[in-house]
């Protein structure tokens, strides 16, 4: 599969790059944890924090700023507390960035890519953000109150004590990993697209009302393989959304972490381009029918 996605690149003329693990940066996200480690070698005496990263982006999006044209990656990333049927602290992702293209197009690319790795999967077919979540639950997700989201989780027997009831984002993500995301992708490619504006971290605004993300995600059988943006190229926008991420991290108690001043130094010398990341592991469990990912990892984290 590694040897097919090479292929499927290099016949396109995309560059495989290499970008480093280790960063004395890491994202605010704070959905996302980063593992962190010390370097206490020449210049560091007392210690220096370093974080494996949850992502290449941050240095691929450099690069493009830098004049490398189309790129991908395929590497190892780590998130600290991601374990499961679906998740392993240290994964596979393949990411790459294609100029001169929106998000639609390179939804077109990505479902090349699955089927040439893949073989048939079965149609394609693309619906926004708004089409599946009214479909799956009843509810206008970019209209609807937290109470509205509330009721709708609790009819569907879903714990909702946990979190907090002005948190409207939360309970979108609630609703659409419980109820929503299990059933797309069912026997083809499901392209889901126009995300509230306020999941758009990375990811350029569509003008209009409701305002929405230029971004997409890819399932199949229930189970999300690819995150993908139409790419942001503003360098005040981006950092005061990172500033807010800091600032959801300060409220929920967790740690602080460093801005990547260099990475939002290349934001503003980004060109217009989209870029994807893919989860391999999870592709390789549906091309082998494995129902979990540790069945397609050499040495899982109890093994490592």
């Amino acid at each position: 599969m590694l040897a097919g996605i090479r292929a499927f690149f290099a016949d396109r003329g995309v560059l495989e790059v290499e970008t480093p693990a280790l960063s004395g940066a890491a994202t605010p996200d704070p959905a996302l944890h980063s593992l962190v480690t010390r370097y206490t070698g020449p210049g560091a005496a007392s210690g220096r924090a370093l974080y494996l990263h949850t992502s290449p982006e941050y240095p691929m999006k450099r690069l493009l700023a830098a004049g490398s044209g189309d790129i991908y990656q395929l590497c190892k990333v780590f998130r600290d507390g991601e374990s499961g049927r679906l998740h392993n602290p240290e994964f596979t992702l393949l990411e790459w960035y294609r100029l001169g293209i929106d998000h639609h197009a390179l939804m077109n690319e990505v479902a090349a890519l699955v089927t040439a790795v893949l073989g048939a999967v079965g149609e394609v077919e693309k619906l926004s953000y708004g089409e599946v979540f009214t479909r799956h639950t009843g509810i206008e997700p970019h209209e609807a109150t937290a109470t509205a989201l509330v009721d709708c989780a609790r009819g569907h027997g879903i714990a909702t004590d946990a979190l907090a009831l002005t948190d409207i984002d939360a309970w979108r993500d609630l609703l659409l990993t419980h109820i929503v995301e299990p059933r797309l992708g069912r026997g083809r490619l499901t392209f889901v697209y126009d995300y509230p504006a306020t999941q758009a971290a990375l990811a350029r605004v569509c003008p209009g009302e409701p305002p929405l993300a230029s971004r997409f995600e890819l399932y199949i059988e229930g189970i999300e393989i690819a995150n993908g943006f139409h790419e942001l190229n503003d360098a005040d926008e981006q950092r005061r959304r990172l500033t807010r991420q800091r600032e959801r991290r300060r409220e929920r108690g967790l740690p602080e972490v460093p801005f990547d001043e260099a990475f939002l130094s290349a934001v503003d010398h980004l060109p217009d381009c989209a870029g994807v990341a893919l989860g391999v592991d999870r592709l390789i469990m549906l091309a082998a029918g494995a129902p979990a990912i540790h069945e397609v990892l050499a040495f899982p984290l109890e093994r490592a």
